[in-house]
């Protein structure tokens, strides 16, 4: 997660969306909440809890430079990934044959 002013949030979760609806609504108290890290610039998928973590681990010992080389690899604007989650969508509606 990052603000607009780019400050860095790592962390693990089993649940992506919910999670970041949660950073974003408040749902936390502390770093995320007071610095604002809304915006989800970067992910990866685990099959298992335990390498999820110590990915995460991994990654919070890394200079900032090395965590920003990361999010630009993928996502160089640093787009919100996350921002058309939950939003209406609208289908397309075929028109009727005449």
């Amino acid at each position: 997660m990052a603000s607009r002013s780019r400050t860095l949030y790592v962390g693990v979760t089993s649940n992506l969306e919910a999670r970041v609806f949660q950073h974003r609504n408040g749902g936390f108290d502390g770093f995320t909440s007071t610095y604002q890290c809304h915006r989800l610039v970067w992910f990866e998928k685990f099959g298992d809890m335990p390498a999820a973590i110590a990915r995460e681990k991994q990654i919070k010992r890394w200079a900032r430079v090395k965590k920003i080389a990361l999010i630009e690899e993928s996502n160089r604007t640093w787009e919100d990934l996350s921002a058309e989650w939950g939003k209406p969508y609208e289908f397309y509606q075929w028109p009727e044959e005449a």
